[in-house]
C-alpha cells in the first residue's frame, strides 16, 4: 500500500501541523464525545473517523472552527441516524441473545411418541373392523383424492352420496375408537 501524499503546504512545514489539522484534532474529540452520547464508544470512533474523512474530502474550503463544528455535528447526526436505520433494518434491536434462547435437543419427546403410537394402534384396529367401503374411503382420502374423484372411483351416483358415506364412516370410526379420539384416562 502506497502512502498518501501530503498537501504541498503541509510538506513545507514538515514537522508542524497546519492550523486546520490542529482544529480537526480538537474537533475529533468533540465529535467522538457527541457521537458517544448517542451510541456506544466503538461506533462513535468509527463515525468520528468517517466524519473527518468527509470533512477533509468534501469540505476543504471550510477552515474556521466556528464553521467546522456545526457542520461536523450535522454530519455526525446524519451518520448516527443512518446507523440506527441500518440496525433496525437488520433487526439488531430485536435480536435475542443465544444465552436467552431455550433450545431443544432435537430428540423426539418420548411421551408424545408413545401417545402417537398408541393412537395409531387404536386407529388401525378400529379401521380393520370397518366395512370395505369405509376402508376404501379412508385410503382414498389419505391419498389426497377429492370427493369428486372418490365418487368416480367408487362409482357413486352423486357427490352427496359420497358426503353421506364419509359422514357415516367417520361416525362409525369414532364409535369404534370409544367415542373419543383420545384414550379415556
Amino acid at each position: 500500500m502506497e502512502p498518501v501524499p501530503a498537501r504541498t503546504s503541509e510538506m513545507a512545514s514538515a514537522g508542524s501541523p497546519s492550523p486546520r489539522d490542529e482544529i480537526l484534532r480538537k474537533l475529533r474529540e468533540r465529535i467522538v464525545g457527541f457521537a458517544a452520547s448517542k451510541m456506544g464508544r466503538e461506533d462513535a470512533e468509527d463515525i468520528a473517523q468517517e466524519t473527518l474523512i468527509l470533512l477533509h474530502e468534501k469540505y476543504p474550503q471550510v477552515e474556521r472552527l466556528d464553521e467546522l463544528l456545526p457542520l461536523a455535528l450535522r454530519i455526525v447526526s446524519f451518520k448516527v441516524l443512518a446507523l440506527r436505520r441500518k440496525s433496525a433494518r437488520r433487526g439488531e434491536y430485536t435480536r435475542l441473545s443465544i444465552d436467552d434462547l431455550q433450545l431443544t435437543d432435537g430428540a423426539a419427546d418420548s411421551a408424545a411418541a408413545f401417545e402417537r403410537t398408541e393412537i395409531r394402534t387404536r386407529l388401525l384396529r378400529a379401521i380393520s373392523q370397518m366395512g370395505e367401503r369405509c376402508r376404501n374411503m379412508f385410503a382414498l382420502k389419505l391419498e389426497g383424492k377429492t370427493f369428486g374423484e372418490i365418487q368416480a372411483i367408487l362409482g357413486a351416483a352423486s357427490i352427496n352420496t359420497v358426503y353421506a358415506w364419509d359422514f357415516r364412516c367417520r361416525k362409525q370410526l369414532l364409535g369404534l375408537m370409544g367415542g373419543s379420539w383420545e384414550k379415556e384416562r
